[in-house]
């Protein structure tokens, strides 16, 4: 059972819940004997008490954080320092871990993969960081074994950093969030709300995270009951939880849309900064003795059972029981609803075709990556495999341990050779199936996986090219159930043999020989090695009084992914090249979109160069006739660039090239009805471009122009709306707003980008 609790609540010692309604003062005094002021009691939060710790501005309203470690991985560690260089970089100011476990495989593009890699050893070296080479750790993997600490924050350019259940509260954001913390600048955001998340009781045999954590992103995600809050896990279900099993729940928690995640600590935290050699970064945190929560999800965890996410979103989630009890009526509704995902392309796509004797089958099974890849993932699954084997049909199993440590034990354990007897593959720590990079299943395929995503192509399918495959997300303990049942989807719950639960041992001598630590040892005199494809930023420029856009592409999706923006798997390796990368802008959704675009920047290039700007585009020269008629303006003065509008842009992947290939192509705005994450409104604003917000019905369609006056004046006087025309449509006057920014937003997009923003 999970119930969302309507309003807030408090928590009295840690165990009584005491919903917020009419008559709650006066149960809270006749509870304590004492009057609650609830503002006291929002500040006896976990949560409260670490932001405070690391809020350097005077308001605990208005929040300027500035974190303790950073994290980037090689699809984003080059463009975050190439911009803090651009921005004057001298060192790193905190540690900053450059891991290399997304282009690990180097297989896309010749030389480039190991040319970044190259280039972030090179700035550790320079600058004081931390590189950990290829196939060593998975980003997240090595910052719970090397990182976290108790009462710690860490940011990372990559949205499952959550280590909430070490009692580090960490954050994704895109890369302009690190570097400004780079730069020794602050991550500004107003108190988020706190939710806690109240679990009791014990899971069921055959239970594993995955399964709680798909339970409670299906309750969560489509009200946004936690959307840019703060999950705090408290209750006295904890206690019957491992911390491996609490840090797969807390890792998939970025999928509910949450900023980020905390949990209360106790012995079973202490040990595991004990093994992990690094005992003095244990530190106990607990809620206070009357604590108040913005929102309250109570969690029985007797109750769930194994859960499967069926395509395209991991808010899609049934039990597995019930997929198998109504399976046809299920997998229907499921190839209904993937059409509006699929945005009607012209591929097949079904699932119905996968029942064989009225089971489903499939074809892929994957444990892997910073959710499925940790020890008790791997082991109960090897239990669950011991003696059996997945057959040799179709059906395929893959597992990569999430570190080399982790690797080292289940090989000393005995677990490695027990899933290799039963025909599984045992690969090194890599990120790719989780985005795409690697195991793609075959067109009309099936894969389970226990990793964090399963959107749209996201497994590395090219609709656009006529493919399509499906992931399904599942616990790792379900997913063995499944590989020793030949591939017909199995819940763990039918697993009637007894799970060892051998105990951990971390070799900390796998990282003491491999992993480059130059923490205060900057030295300015290192050349960073650049390889032919890490290419600077193009210069932008600063924005102008009045602006013209062109819509080039309408999404009318209720949600759009940061992968439909801008793909991943087959970009990865262009990450480090703007232009290159650029090219793949919105290929999967919107395939005309790069074209549209460049026909307008070609435009405002002419204009930035003083040519004739009609000439260059000769759909502006009716442009500026019709807006002559309403207004005065000076082509040479008014910047020109396009915009797509989508209904709710930007859930999933803290990515910057969401936002960053859009600018580099010559988009200035995007305008939705809101914004699916903050990170990606974040993006947008550090890359220049006006994160605008439209109420009602659409004014405009793909291919119109609009025009937007006064725009620099609208910003710098803090107007709450901004009037804007649509030229093709007799200059239709509607309204957008920009929401709120703080003045360092505002500078940044008067300025044309974060970089701009930093120059001296």
């Amino acid at each position: 059972m999970i119930q969302l609790y309507e309003k807030g609540a408090y928590l009295i010692h840690g165990t009584e819940i005491i919903p917020e309604n009419e008559e709650v003062n006066a149960v809270l005094k006749q509870k304590t004997g004492k009057t609650v002021e609830k503002m006291e009691a929002k500040k006896a939060t976990i949560a409260y008490d670490i932001l405070k710790n690391h809020n350097i501005s005077d308001n605990m309203d208005k929040l300027r954080i500035k974190f303790d470690r950073l994290t980037s991985h090689d699809i984003t560690f080059v463009g975050i320092i190439q911009t803090a260089r651009a921005s004057g970089l001298e060192k790193f100011p905190v540690p900053y871990v450059l891991t290399n476990c997304h282009n690990s495989l180097c297989a896309v593009g010749g030389t480039i993969n190991e040319d970044d890699h190259m280039f972030g050893l090179s700035c550790a070296k320079k600058y004081g960081g931390i590189y950990v080479p290829p196939h060593q750790a998975v980003i997240h993997q090595f910052a719970r074994e090397m990182l976290a600490g108790g009462g710690r924050m860490v940011l990372g350019s990559d949205s499952h950093t959550r280590y909430g259940a070490l009692g580090t509260m960490a954050m994704g954001e895109g890369g302009p969030e690190i570097v400004k913390q780079l730069l020794s600048q602050t991550y500004d955001i107003n108190m988020p709300e706190i939710v806690g998340v109240y679990l009791t009781g014990k899971p069921q045999k055959g239970v594993g995270p995955q399964d709680i954590a798909l339970a409670i992103i299906g309750k969560v995600f489509k009200n946004g009951y936690v959307k840019n809050k703060i999950m705090e896990f408290i209750g006295d279900g904890i206690d019957n939880l491992s911390v491996d099993y609490r840090i797969g729940i807390d890792v998939m928690t970025t999928e509910t849309t949450c900023l980020s995640s905390i949990w209360k600590t106790d012995d079973k935290v202490k040990e595991f900064y004990e093994i992990h050699k690094r005992p003095e970064d244990y530190k106990e945190l607990n809620m206070g003795e009357i604590t108040y929560y913005d929102g309250l999800i109570y969690v029985d965890l007797s109750t769930i059972k194994p859960m499967i996410a069926m395509p395209f979103h991991p808010s899609n989630t049934y039990e597995i029981d019930e997929l198998n009890a109504n399976l046809m009526d299920i997998l229907d509704e499921v190839e209904k609803n993937a059409l509006i995902s699929l945005d009607n392309n012209k591929v097949e796509y079904k699932l119905k075709d996968k029942v064989r004797n009225g089971r489903l089958y499939v074809e892929q099974g994957e444990i892997a990556g910073c959710a499925g890849g940790g020890f008790e993932n791997i082991c109960d699954a090897a239990d669950i495999l011991r003696g059996k084997n997945i057959g040799n049909d179709e059906f395929t199993l893959n597992i990569y341990p999430a570190s080399q440590p982790i690797m080292m034990e289940l090989v000393k354990n005995g677990s490695i050779a027990d899933l290799m007897a039963a025909g599984a593959t045992i690969r090194t720590a890599f990120c790719g199936p989780c985005f795409g990079a690697g195991d793609v299943p075959c067109n009309n395929g099936l894969s389970i996986r226990h990793s964090t995503r399963n959107f749209p192509n996201r497994e590395g399918s090219k609709v656009t090219n006529g493919q399509i495959a499906s992931v399904a997300l599942m616990d790792a303990r379900s997913i063995a159930a499944t590989a020793a049942n030949f591939g017909f989807l199995t819940s763990a719950t039918e697993f009637d043999g007894e799970f060892t639960k051998p105990r951990y041992f971390f070799d900390s001598s796998i990282y003491e020989k491999r992993v480059y630590n130059g923490v205060g040892k900057a030295d300015k005199t290192v050349e960073i090695k650049f390889g032919p494809n890490i290419v600077d930023w193009p210069e932008m420029t600063f924005l102008t009084e009045n602006m013209i856009l062109k819509v080039v592409s309408e999404i009318h999706d209720p949600v759009t992914t940061t992968d439909e923006l801008i793909p991943s798997g087959e970009t990865s390796s262009y990450r480090s090249n703007p232009l290159g990368l650029a090219e793949f802008t919105l290929s999967r959704k919107d395939p005309a979109y790069v074209s549209r675009a460049k026909e307008v920047q070609r435009a405002e290039k002419a204009r930035l160069a003083g040519n004739d700007i009609c000439a260059a585009n000769p759909e502006l020269n009716d442009v500026y006739k019709k807006i002559a008629e309403k207004f005065t303006i000076d082509p040479k003065t008014t910047e020109i660039g396009s915009t797509i509008y989508a209904v709710k842009p930007g859930d999933g992947s803290a990515r910057e090239q969401a936002a960053s290939c859009q600018k580099v192509l010559g988009g200035y705005a995007n305008i939705a009805k809101e914004y699916a994450t903050k990170r990606y409104r974040s993006n947008l604003i550090n890359w220049g471009m006006l994160p605008f917000l439209l109420e009602g019905d659409l004014p405009f369609a793909n291919g119109d122009y609009l025009f937007i006056k006064d725009i620099k004046k609208a910003i710098i006087e803090k107007e709450s709306t901004i009037k804007a025309y649509v030229v093709n449509k007799n200059m239709k006057e509607f309204e957008l707003s920009l929401g709120e920014l703080t003045e360092d937003e505002r500078e940044i997009i008067l300025k044309g980008c974060l970089i701009n923003y930093n120059k001296k």
